[in-house]
């Protein structure tokens, strides 16, 4: 199966554009953008809440951007840094994909803003609720028993 967009033109920076400006579409208060060593961030306020979405962006060194796939001959600098553009372009336009449509479900009424976008709202720690929360998932599947904060929301709270 092929990923979404892997073929596109559309460029990060227009796909960056795009998602800031559908957040302003569907009333974000602030917005920002980052990036560091292979990653990208955007973060915005949004229905009382902080949000953030923390990209992968494919290690310009991995093999695939310097091997052709068929027979395995290396790409010059040139080819590579292309194919790199190209997996990054596709992330980003995954990430205008997501940030749609999770923003329509809200707007159409199909889920909370909350539910929609609870891994990645940002508890006043810095971290996200996704990062959070995701050990304790793993733990109590691994367990069996209920963490402290998820025991709470079992049968009979309130």
């Amino acid at each position: 199966m092929s990923r979404y967009a892997s073929q596109t033109t559309v460029s990060s920076d227009k796909s960056r554009v795009e998602i800031e400006q559908t957040l302003t579409r569907y009333g974000a208060t602030t917005f920002a953008y980052g990036w560091d060593q292979g990653r990208a961030m955007i973060e915005f306020g949004m229905a009382d809440r902080r949000v953030r979405f923390v990209l992968p962006l494919p290690d310009r060194d991995d093999d695939e951007f310097w091997m052709t796939p068929a027979r395995k001959n290396r790409r010059t600098a040139e080819q590579a840094e292309a194919e790199w553009e190209k997996a990054c372009r596709q992330r980003w336009r995954a990430l205008v994909l997501i940030v749609k449509a999770k923003l329509e479900a809200v707007e159409s009424e199909i889920a909370d803003f909350e539910t929609e976008f609870l891994g990645h709202i940002v508890l006043p720690n810095g971290q996200t609720v996704g990062d959070h929360m995701v050990p304790q998932v793993e733990q109590a599947y691994a367990t069996g028993a209920m963490p402290a904060p998820l025991a709470a929301l079992g049968p009979g709270a309130p």
